[in-house]
């Protein structure tokens, strides 16, 4: 089943985010519970999940950026795309990629944009299959901490 995710399901999410590249799940505290408030509460943020016989296995974040070009069309940012490493190569990734897509088409976006900070070429191969290419854009990065 994908979807989107549910109140309860912070921690799980976080222990997924530790196949990403958490080294900790973060201590509970009021900044994390506003966060994850605010993340629930955002109709442009969705926080995609894909469980397999209960559990989370595999999550991506599709954000929807209001935008003024293009005819007034937003477009959708995939970012903490996620799979526990006992789960993958089964196609889970790809069906929350999907979910997201269609959520993308729903809200009218002419274009899904995502950055990967692999240069492993199984995981570029993964995002080429799923639709997308590293050649319309350069991406840059400041990072500010």
């Amino acid at each position: 089943m994908v979807r989107e995710a549910y109140e309860e399901e912070l921690q799980e999410i976080l222990r997924l985010y530790l196949h990403l590249h958490e080294d900790r799940v973060p201590q509970d505290s009021q900044y994390l519970q506003d966060t994850w408030a605010q993340i629930l509460h955002d109709p442009n943020h969705h926080l995609i999940v894909k469980k397999v016989d209960g559990k989370i296995v595999s999550s991506c974040v599709c954000v929807i950026i209001p935008n003024l070009t293009r005819n007034v069309r937003p477009y959708a940012f995939i970012e903490n795309v996620v799979t526990d490493s006992a789960f993958r190569g089964k196609g889970y990734a790809t069906e929350c990629l999907n979910y997201a897509k269609e959520i993308a088409q729903a809200q009218g976006c002419y274009k899904m944009m995502l950055l990967t900070g692999s240069k492993n070429e199984k995981t570029l191969d993964f995002y080429r299959r799923a639709g997308y290419n590293s050649a319309d854009k350069t991406a840059f990065i400041q990072w500010l901490d």
